[in-house]
């Protein structure tokens, strides 16, 4: 096996963070000893969610077993996912910045699955994936990730299982969606239908600028590696999210 060395995109900031998160956790459990000290455990953990690299690859990269790495990774996921903010809390914050407006938009996460796995399969995207909802500020960035759904959950009713939008309403805050929120009585959507008058389609125009960062919050997410295809259990598609939205708030 050939080894090399590469750059990871990240601050020394958010390795701290995760360092500290495992620092802490080791002393609450009793943890003596391990191959690994927090610092590398952090960045083994941060190599596997920014660039995808596989079990076996960070085993080999940091000299330990292939299932100590699974730990390892697992262990922390578990930490950073509850360090992701709740829906309230997201709403609250929001709300307290003083947002013009936030933006709903839903996000599929490819699975590796066959066409057996109905459930999984989104019409829309036309693949096999998990539902996520993501709010996001009017500058772009994330506010708030789901848990996953799987990809045939339609984004109005993934909004309804979580009742985001009733969180939202209750703050006051402006909230834009695209057309697969259709039906909401509450979030800002696009004119639907053909042969619109020449205002409407000048307002879907102005509605999709407006709407645009929540586009690019859905692209911080999947420039994380881990999420642009999951070969793992796709119920942890969730998790892996919020772990991720923890450290970007630590990176911001």
């Amino acid at each position: 096996m050939l080894f090399y060395r590469a750059a990871l995109p990240l601050s020394r900031t958010t390795l701290n963070y995760a360092a500290g998160i495992i620092r802490r956790h080791r002393k609450s459990i009793g943890s003596r000893w391990r191959k690994l000290n927090p610092g590398q455990q952090a960045l083994l953990v941060l190599a596997y969610l920014r660039k995808g690299e596989t079990f076996a690859e960070l085993a080999a990269g940091f000299a330990v077993g292939t299932t100590t790495a699974w730990r390892y990774v697992e262990e922390v996921l578990a930490l950073l996912a509850t360090r992701a903010p709740k829906l309230r809390q997201a709403v609250r914050d929001a709300k307290k910045a003083g947002y013009a407006y936030v933006v709903l938009d839903g996000t599929l996460i490819p699975i590796d699955r066959v066409a057996a796995d109905r459930p999984f399969y989104s019409g829309k995207h036309k693949r096999h994936g998990m539902n996520l909802q993501v709010i996001a500020s009017s500058g772009g960035d994330v506010l708030w990730v789901s848990g996953a759904l799987p990809g045939s959950v339609h984004d109005m009713k993934a909004e309804w299982i979580w009742d985001v939008l009733a969180e939202l309403e209750a703050a006051g805050l402006v909230t834009l969606a695209d057309k697969g929120y259709q039906g909401s009585s509450y979030a800002k959507i696009p004119y639907r239908g053909k042969n619109k008058p020449e205002s409407q389609k000048q307002a879907n125009r102005a509605h999709a600028q407006l709407r645009a960062p929540g586009e690019r919050a859905n692209a911080q997410l999947k420039a994380w590696r881990i999420l642009r295809k999951l070969r793992c259990c796709p119920w942890r598609a969730g998790q892996l999210a919020k772990a991720i939205h923890a450290l970007q708030i630590r990176e911001a």
